[in-house]
């Protein structure tokens, strides 16, 4: 079944019925700006420095007159889309042609990749089927795609893929003499019917590829073993606009200038870079707060960040700490930020995860919800939007993700890089950020909302701890999650492909 793609684009008006009517692809490419890989020295020790310039070297030898691709579903509004950001960048800085293109998709075959996502964590998510019929539009679509692709994508090239909604594209390009990666940013570590569903339906795929890459060792399928598969967990870039230092004083201008924390005025900046180079001023929002007032001025923020998505839990974050307030100290607050879901267009559960959170808000007693804000940023701007995440979660006092299940976790990365204390299920890729006791504090068990507000309070209610934490947190970072090890890796897997 796999190789059916490459030939779903020549016969699909005439024998797909699923894919009939299905227009041409109006795939479009994702412009990145280069950034120079020397701007990563500053925070590695030399030798990982020469190591990096020896590896840039030559990769720019065995690429040369090659592109390397990355193909995903959405340019915008998830780790993966702030990864490729940054990762192009830097090749492109090293001097190697990388470039990104993002799919054309209607809303039935994202829901249908939506359906894998959550089957790969081992959810049903909404329970719906993966029958002929959703193979049949998901395989029309892809051709549709694969028919630009090939008029882009050169024998020689190197194409990554990234996640379910690419994975069939493979053997058509491999048909075209590409060299064809496939990248699963998600899994979860003990399989289960759900899992065993989804990977039924992406085998044909995933085979066509020349290799795979996935996060963890865990989240290889068993046939895949054997077969030439990496581990490469994801990176941070500090230089970034969520990510780069920001003084107190820009903090708390953003803050009350986008309307989210009854800050007084103040000197600082309200002016961030954006990964182009350009500039641009945080504006005043008067709508960003989808349930609850401002927050105080006094309050300490309890902050999480993630997509409106049902497997991070926001609903559980909200019920733990609207149910065991007696725990936490009074003048804690509850922030849950997640995008504006209008401005993510591969993830349809985004708007009913949001819709149930509110729901549980209005639910609340009006004391408690006087303790609890949602928020929904802005996408129309991913500057901001990066720039209003950083300033959250620098001014937080404790960062938490109650993931019930994770691919990695960058939510969980950024935060440590900034040396803010976290508390995070110990599940995928967060267990292998956080030390517990030492970069921050594992919850065992993702569903115990005691344990969890407990946690919490142990956090704020110990500034020692939470500063040894949150130092200890950056320091991790440092050491295992910067984008040299990530570059590095990719670069050994291309020189591995090249050589046959």
């Amino acid at each position: 079944m796999g190789s059916r793609i490459s030939r779903v684009a020549d016969v699909r008006a005439d024998s797909s019925p699923a894919g009939a009517g299905v227009p041409p692809s109006s795939m479009r490419e994702v412009r990145v700006e280069t950034v120079p890989l020397q701007r990563l020295a500053q925070f590695l020790e030399p030798d990982r420095v020469t190591v990096l310039e020896s590896t840039a070297a030559a990769a720019r030898t065995a690429l040369e007159g090659r592109v390397v691709w990355n193909v995903n579903a959405t340019a915008s509004g998830g780790g993966v889309a702030e990864m490729l950001t940054t990762l192009l960048a830097y090749s492109r800085g090293a001097g190697v042609d990388a470039r990104w293109l993002v799919l054309d998709g209607n809303p039935r075959f994202f829901r249908i990749t939506k359906r894998i996502h959550n089957l790969l964590h081992g959810s049903p998510g909404d329970g719906g089927p993966l029958g002929q019929a959703e193979r049949d539009e998901y395989e029309a679509v892809l051709a549709s795609n694969l028919e630009t692709l090939n008029a882009w994508v050169k024998p020689g090239d190197i194409v990554l893929l990234h996640d379910p909604q690419t994975a069939a594209l493979a053997a058509g390009l491999r048909t075209s003499g590409a060299h064809v990666v496939w990248r699963c940013h998600v899994g979860r570590d003990v399989t289960n019917q759900s899992t065993d569903l989804a990977w039924d339906f992406l085998r044909p795929y995933v085979s066509d590829a020349d290799a795979s890459i996935f996060s963890r060792p865990a989240y290889v399928p068993e046939w895949l073993e054997g077969h030439r598969t990496r581990i490469i967990p994801p990176s941070l870039d500090p230089f970034s606009t969520k990510n780069i230092p920001l003084a107190p004083a820009d903090v708390t201008a953003t803050l009350r200038r986008a309307g989210l924390v009854d800050l007084p005025a103040g000197l600082g900046s309200l002016t961030f870079s954006r990964r182009d180079g350009s500039l641009g001023s945080v504006r005043s929002h008067g709508n960003l707060l989808v349930a609850g007032e401002v927050v105080p001025a006094d309050a300490r923020v309890v902050l999480q960040v993630s997509r409106w998505d049902r497997l991070k839990d926001m609903a559980g974050v909200l019920t733990s700490f609207a149910t065991h307030l007696a725990t936490l100290p009074d003048d804690a607050h509850l922030v849950l930020v997640g995008p504006d879901v209008l401005g993510v267009s591969d993830d349809p559960e985004g708007a009913e995860v949001l819709f149930e959170c509110v729901d549980l808000w209005k639910a609340l007693a009006p004391e408690v919800r006087a303790r609890v804000h949602l928020v929904s940023l802005p996408m129309d701007d991913e500057g901001e939007n990066a720039h209003l995440v950083n300033a959250l979660q620098s001014y937080a006092s404790v960062v938490v993700q109650k993931s019930l299940v994770e691919g990695f976790g960058l939510t969980v990365t950024e935060p440590m890089w900034k040396g803010r204390p976290v508390v995070a299920s110990a599940v995928g890729g967060i267990q292998d950020q956080v030390v517990d006791g030492e970069s921050g504090l594992l919850l065992r068990d993702p569903t115990d909302l005691a344990g969890f507000a407990d946690l919490i309070a142990s956090l704020l209610n110990d500034d020692d701890l939470a500063r040894r934490l949150g130092g200890g947190a950056q320091e991790r970072v440092r050491a295992e999650y910067l984008g040299d090890r990530h570059l590095i890796q990719y670069a050994e897997l291309f020189a591995e492909l090249l050589r046959g």
